[in-house]
C-alpha cells in the first residue's frame, strides 16, 4: 500500500480520499526541516501547501518518494530541477483557487478605484471626509491583463461583465482564444500605454520576472492603477514605491511580494497603497477544492499510474495509463535495446509512431523510450527524469506522428544518430498487449525482449548456428527462444537469443571468436 504524508494543514477531505482510495496517509504538520528529513524517507508521496520546502537536501533523503503535490498553484517552495533529477513528479492544483484569486483581483481593483481602506480608516476615526475620497468609475476603463491563463481568463470575464475593455498580453495567447475571451491581444508595450488598471496573472519566470520595471512603469498611462494576485517578484517594489510617490503610479493593490512573510517593504505606509497577506486563494471553497484535487491526483499517480496536472513529466490520465501501458513498456524495451547497442556518442533519437499508436498521448511513450535508453548510463532512471538527463546530456529529442498504417496496425520505431551513422529499431504489440521487435538496423526479426538476452551479428553460412549452440552449451547456458533474421542469402545476419542465465565476459568472448562473428553482445532487459 503507499504511504503518503500530509505536512501542511489541509483540508480532511484530502485525507479521507487517500484512504478511500487504498493509501495510507499520515498527517503530520508543522515539522523544521530537520525532522522532516528523518521521516521522510518511509513515504511514496508528499502533500504540501506552501509552508513545507521541499529543499534538495529533502529530496536527498526521500529515498522512496515518488510524487509531491502542491494544493495550489504556486511551486515556488519545491525545487523541481533536483525533484526531477531523482525521478520524483511534481503536481500542483491550478484549477481549484482559479475563481477565488480571480474574485480578489476584482476586489482589490475596486478597492483602488474608491480608495476603499483609507475611506474606512477615516470614518471610523470619526472624520467625515466626503470629498477627500473621490473615486473612479471602472465601466468603460481599460484593463490591462498580463497573463491571459486560466486565472487570467475569469478575470477578463468579470472585467468584461462589469463593461470594462479587456486588452490582454501572453505569448500564448492565440488570436483565436482571444476572440473566444473577448479580449484585445496586444504587445506588452501596448497593454502598458493603453491601460488604466494592469493586473498580473503569470507565473514567476526568468522573463517575466520584474515585468513591471521602473522603465515599463515609465511607459504606462500617469495615474495607472496595479494590481499583482500573481507572484511577489513580478513588480519592482522599488521602482513601485517611486513611481507612487511621483504619481505616475495613481494606486498600487498587491496580495504577494518577493519576501514572504511580507514583514518589512519600501510600500508599506505609502499614501495609495494597499496590500494584502496572500489571501488570493484564501477562501473555504478554495481550500476544500485544492485539498480535494491534490489527493484525487496524487491517489491516481500511486495507484494507477495517472498523471494529472504535474509540473516535469507529461500528464497521463487514470483513463489513458491502462491503453498506453502496453504501449509504454514496448517504448522503454525499444529505448533499452537502442540505448545497449549504440549508446556510445548518441547525438539525436527520435521517435516515431504510425497505426494505433499515432492516435495516442506520445509524450509518455518518448518519456518510455527515453527511460528505456537512459538506463544505459544510470540504475535510477524513469520517466520523470529520463528527460531531464537527455537534456543534461545535449541528446536531441524529436518525435513524429504518421497518420499511414503500415504491416502492423501499430508501430513504435526508435531511431539514433551515432558517430558511425543512424540506428533504428521497431516494434509492435501483438494481441494489442504483448510487445514484440520486428525490425533490427533495417533487418526483419521478431522477438520478445525479455530477461537476459544475446546478441549477435555473423555472415550467413552453413554451421554457424550449431558452433553457436555448440559454445553455449559447453558454458551450461540454455536458450529459451532463437530468433534469426538476415538481409539475403549468405548476406549479414543477426541473431538474438533469450538465455536462461546472462552471458558473462568470458563466454561473449568466446562467441565473438567464433569464425563469421562481427559482433556479439550481451544484452539484459
Amino acid at each position: 500500500m503507499p504511504k503518503v504524508l500530509i505536512s501542511d494543514k489541509m483540508d480532511p477531505k484530502a485525507a479521507q480520499i487517500f484512504r478511500e482510495r487504498g493509501v495510507q496517509v499520515d498527517e503530520i504538520t508543522g515539522k523544521t526541516k530537520e525532522e522532516l528529513i528523518a521521516i521522510i524517507g518511509e513515504y511514496d508521496g508528499l502533500a504540501i501547501r506552501s509552508s513545507t520546502k521541499v529543499t534538495k537536501e529533502i529530496l536527498a533523503a526521500a529515498t522512496n518518494l515518488k510524487v509531491v503535490g502542491r494544493a495550489g498553484i504556486g511551486v515556488d517552495n519545491v525545487d523541481i530541477p533536483s525533484a526531477s533529477a531523482q525521478g520524483v513528479v511534481v503536481m500542483n492544483t491550478p484549477f481549484g483557487n482559479s475563481i477565488t484569486t480571480a474574485e480578489h483581483a476584482i476586489a482589490l481593483m475596486f478597492a483602488l478605484a474608491r480608495d476603499l481602506p483609507e475611506a474606512d480608516r477615516s470614518t471610523q476615526a470619526g472624520k467625515w471626509e466626503k470629498n477627500r475620497f473621490m473615486g473612479i468609475e471602472v465601466t468603460n476603463k481599460t484593463l490591462g491583463l498580463i497573463g491571459a491563463g486560466n486565472i487570467g481568463s475569469i478575470v477578463a470575464d468579470r472585467a468584461r461583465g462589469l463593461k470594462m475593455k479587456v486588452v490582454a498580453f501572453d505569448p500564448f495567447l492565440t488570436p483565436e482564444r482571444a476572440v473566444e475571451m473577448g479580449v484585445e491581444k496586444a504587445t506588452l508595450d501596448e497593454l502598458l500605454a493603453k491601460a488604466d488598471f494592469i493586473t498580473l496573472h503569470t507565473p514567476l519566470t526568468d522573463s517575466t520576472r520584474n515585468i513591471l520595471s521602473a522603465e515599463n512603469i515609465a511607459k504606462c498611462k500617469k495615474g495607472v492603477r496595479i494590481i499583482n494576485c500573481a507572484r511577489g517578484g513580478l513588480v519592482d517594489e522599488v521602482a513601485l514605491k517611486a513611481a507612487l510617490d511621483s504619481g505616475q503610479v495613481g494606486g498600487a493593490a498587491l496580495d504577494v511580494f518577493v519576501e514572504e512573510p511580507a514583514k518589512e517593504s519600501p510600500l508599506f505606509g505609502t499614501p495609495n497603497f494597499i496590500c494584502t497577506p496572500h489571501l488570493g486563494a484564501s477562501t473555504t471553497e478554495a481550500q476544500v477544492n485544492v485539498a480535494i484535487q491534490v489527493a484525487e491526483q496524487m491517489a491516481d499517480f500511486l495507484v494507477t499510474g495517472g498523471v494529472t496536472n504535474a509540473l516535469n513529466v507529461p500528464s497521463l490520465s487514470a483513463e489513458e495509463a491502462p491503453k498506453l501501458k502496453p504501449y509504454m513498456s514496448l517504448a522503454e524495451k525499444l529505448g533499452s535495446l537502442v540505448g545497449q547497442l549504440s549508446h556510445d556518442a548518441l547525438s539525436a533519437i527520435s521517435i516515431e509512431v504510425e497505426g494505433a499508436a499515432a492516435e495516442l498521448n506520445i509524450k509518455p511513450i518518448t518519456s518510455a523510450v527515453l527511460s528505456g535508453l537512459m538506463r544505459v548510463f544510470s540504475d535510477t532512471v524513469n520517466m520523470v527524469n529520463a528527460p531531464f538527463l537527455a537534456k543534461e546530456r545535449g541528446l536531441d529529442v524529436r518525435e513524429i506522428r504518421h497518420d499511414r498504417e503500415g504491416d502492423y496496425h501499430t508501430l513504435i520505431r526508435v531511431s539514433v544518430k551515432t558517430k558511425d551513422g543512424e540506428r533504428s529499431v521497431a516494434g509492435t504489440l501483438f494481441a494489442n498487449a504483448e510487445p514484440r521487435l520486428v525490425e533490427l538496423f533495417g533487418i526483419k526479426v521478431e522477438a520478445d525482449l525479455d530477461g537476459a538476452m544475446l546478441y549477435v551479428v555473423n555472415e550467413d553460412a552453413p554451421g554457424f548456428i550449431g558452433r553457436l549452440g555448440t559454445t553455449l552449451g559447453e558454458a551450461s547456458v540454455n536458450i529459451g527462444t532463437f530468433h534469426l533474421g538476415r538481409r539475403h542469402a549468405g548476406g549479414e545476419a543477426v541473431l538474438l537469443l533469450s538465455l536462461d542465465s546472462q552471458a558473462d565476459d568470458a563466454l561473449v568472448a568466446k562467441v565473438r571468436a567464433l569464425p563469421g562473428v562481427k559482433r556479439a553482445m550481451a544484452l539484459r532487459f
